[in-house]
């Protein structure tokens, strides 16, 4: 039995393929609105692909030279298989990105369109763009990894393959990295710099056709939101897969299951990706104040079915013997679902936190800072709390199932319980960039001001589905990260650390515990001189264009400016923070050694994994307390309070959209080099 699943699994995964390929099929047939709406459209598809182009030039160099380490520094120890599934991950996240990035330029004006009849056909295009992104990126993930295990485990019977496909999760890893920090940069440096500009100096309305920014604006909600959100989730979901598999090849667990303990997560998989595409059946609503629970009504149905084929898998496989692993995969799911929930808990307009940001924006930007640094501070607590219980249960169920060893496998297995349903998770994430495209081309084919309420409110609920996705992604990492590193201490021998003899583990951990901060505040720059790069180029043009602040007829700005500009400086910006993750940790082990290492690694999950839920979560309670305001909350638009919750909105911008979620990318980059690269430790 166990050897066909790894085919079966890949079926799912064509399965999955072939939906989004039926949706991007209906996305494209819809009406694309009139010419106006068509050109604005054009020049978002032209301005994503021309950054898409830059940034895939600058990351293939990146994969070339990783190709080579991976070659000379592992060769006799399979350096050149590896690479191979480097490779060939990272070719599957490009692929995704694209694909995902070229239907949501295009459902934009077409959910436009679509608003113009009503919230219902604005929401099914929009989601079924983001559906395209979603089942794409978790049917690549699946079906790679399927791919490189018959490749090599099955066909070739190369030993201790496990660490081969490790390399897939590498090339899955290093792409997301550069993938998230570069579209998030792009897109919050157009979406701040438009902003001070825009609506704080200038006066003028959001996504107003006489900012310059605007088209870049809109193209960052695309290559930061849609591809670098996407790629994100392919990362987290492909750690997921490959870490349960990596501790399952070895040691006790292989003992006692052989070949079943490998291809279990590739079966959960599977049957995650059939489940996925019959939650993207369920989402559907008619009315505007129903979206929220439509997509959070098909999240959890989906989840609920993937923990019921959960249970018969794990009992079909294993036996009633070894069904202690099922309370593993249901804490992850159970610890996605509270994470969830409190991701929306402390974003969301309907509940308190966001009510109090915006109330305190009454008193200035300073409070409405101060008030949102605390709910992203509070908000960390409960997921924290939440990933602790999932692993204590797991491990214990674990080792009770098998003892020794069961625990840390049985922590794998939780991290992909929680993102077993990544393709309905990116999907109900990537739709929301499409609804916030759409309303800025209502704004600027000056269409009736029902579109743009329509669009708004999907634009306000997808604010709040991205945050969950972030919450999704935060918290499997943790899991993931620490199943990948129990495997490099498994690899390397390392059970005991000396604490108080080896100051080499000490300074391991001051480390590990600073880089997150680091390489946080390297984002954070970045985008401050990109943004000023673009508030500076807005400027110049309301100076130089006449007419142009005024509104006049036929007077249009150089929106390609903006676009061109800000391309180049996010592809620039994302090499140092990119290439931290895989340098730093290998300068660790091989000066300072296995155990500094070990104490790197775990200090900068903790530290990463608290600081993305701060900044993910205060960024969108921030950004959701100024739509709030917006909606006619103490004073609606143009007011000091409304001004406010700008600035505080501006500061969340790359808290929530590039440094917070890289995080989480960060360190499961860090733990996969390191265990890829164990040899060199050991020497």
């Amino acid at each position: 039995m166990a050897e066909w699943i790894p085919f079966c699994s890949a079926g799912a995964s064509l399965i999955g393929l072939l939906f989004a390929g039926m949706f991007a099929v209906l996305v494209m047939r819809a009406d694309a609105g009139n010419e106006r709406m068509q050109e604005i459209s054009s020049s978002i598809q032209e301005g994503a692909r021309a950054f898409i182009r830059r940034e895939y030039q600058y990351v293939f160099v990146f994969m070339v030279l990783l190709v080579i380490l991976l070659s000379v520094a592992l060769r006799g120890q399979s350096g050149w298989q590896i690479a191979i599934c480097y490779v060939f991950g990272a070719a599957c996240s490009l692929t995704a990105g694209f694909v995902g990035l070229t239907i949501a330029t295009k459902a934009n004006a077409r959910t436009t369109q679509g608003a113009r009849s009503g919230v219902a056909n604005a929401l099914r295009i929009a989601f079924r763009s983001g559906a395209v992104m979603g089942l794409t990126v978790a049917g690549l993930g699946l079906l790679g990894i399927s791919i490189c295990y018959l490749l090599f485990e099955v066909w070739l019977g190369v030993y201790n393959s496990s660490n081969i496909i490790l390399g897939f999760s590498l090339g899955a890893s290093s792409v997301a990295l550069f993938a998230r920090v570069g579209g998030g940069i792009f897109t919050k440096a157009a979406d701040v710099g438009a902003d001070l500009v825009g609506k704080v100096e200038a006066g003028i309305p959001e996504d107003d056709p006489r900012n310059p920014a605007v088209i870049a604006d809109n193209v960052g909600d695309n290559v930061g939101d849609v591809a670098g959100m996407g790629a994100d989730l392919y990362e987290s979901y492909v750690a997921a897969i490959v870490a349960p598999i990596a501790i399952a090849s070895s040691g006790v667990i292989f003992q006692k299951l052989g070949a079943k303990g490998m291809v279990l997560p590739l079966a959960l998989a599977g049957a995650g990706m059939i489940c996925s595409v019959i939650g993207t059946a369920l989402v559907r609503t008619k009315k505007s104040e129903k979206v929220q629970q439509a997509l959070t009504f098909s999240t959890y149905a989906t989840a609920v079915l993937s923990t019921v084929a959960s249970f018969f898998i794990v009992w079909g496989l294993l036996g009633w013997k070894y069904i202690g692993f099922f309370w593993s995969l249901l804490m992850g799911i159970s610890s996605g679902i509270v994470v969830g929930l409190v991701s929306e808990y402390f974003t969301s307009s309907k509940f308190k936190p966001v009510k109090e940001i915006a109330k305190s924006s009454q008193t200035g930007a300073a409070t409405t800072i101060i008030r949102g640094l605390a709910v992203g501070m509070l908000s960390a607590a409960i997921p924290i709390v939440m990933v602790a219980i999932a692993m204590g249960v797991s491990f214990v169920t674990g080792n009770r199932t098998i003892a020794n060893g069961g625990g840390i496998y049985a922590i794998g297995l939780a991290a992909l319980g929680m993102l077993v349903t990544t393709g309905m998770v990116v999907s109900v994430d990537a739709y929301g960039p499409v609804a916030d495209n759409a309303g800025g081309i209502s704004e600027m084919a000056q269409l009736e001001p029902e579109v743009r309420e329509i669009t708004d409110g999907l634009d306000a609920v997808g604010n709040t589905t991205a945050a969950i996705g972030k919450g999704f992604a935060i918290g499997s990492a943790a899991l993931a990260a620490l199943a990948l590193f129990a495997a490099y201490s498994q690899a390397t021998n390392l059970s005991v650390i000396n604490l108080v003899g080896d100051y080499k583990f000490i300074v391991g951990l001051l480390l590990g515990g600073v880089l997150p901060f680091i390489f946080a505040a390297l984002a954070l720059n970045a985008v401050g001189r990109a943004a000023f790069s673009v508030v500076e180029e807005v400027r110049k043009q309301f100076k130089e264009i006449p007419g142009l602040r005024e509104g006049e007829h036929g007077v249009r700005p150089d929106y390609a400016k903006c676009v061109d500009m800000t391309t180049r400086t996010a592809v620039y910006e994302m090499l140092l923070p990119g290439s931290l993750a895989v340098i730093v940790p290998l300068l660790v082990g091989r000066f300072l050694g296995k155990e500094a290492l070990a104490g790197f690694l775990g200090c900068a999950l903790v530290s990463g994994f608290i600081l993305a839920i701060l900044m993910a979560n205060a960024g969108g309670a921030w950004d959701n307390a100024k739509k709030f305001i917006e909606g006619g909350e103490f004073g609606g638009k143009g007011t000091p309070t409304h001004a406010s919750a700008v600035v505080g909105d501006t500061v969340g911008d790359p808290f929530k959209d590039t440094a917070g979620p890289s995080m989480n990318i960060l360190i499961k980059v860090m733990t996969v080099v390191s265990l890829i690269f164990v040899p060199l430790f050991l020497r």
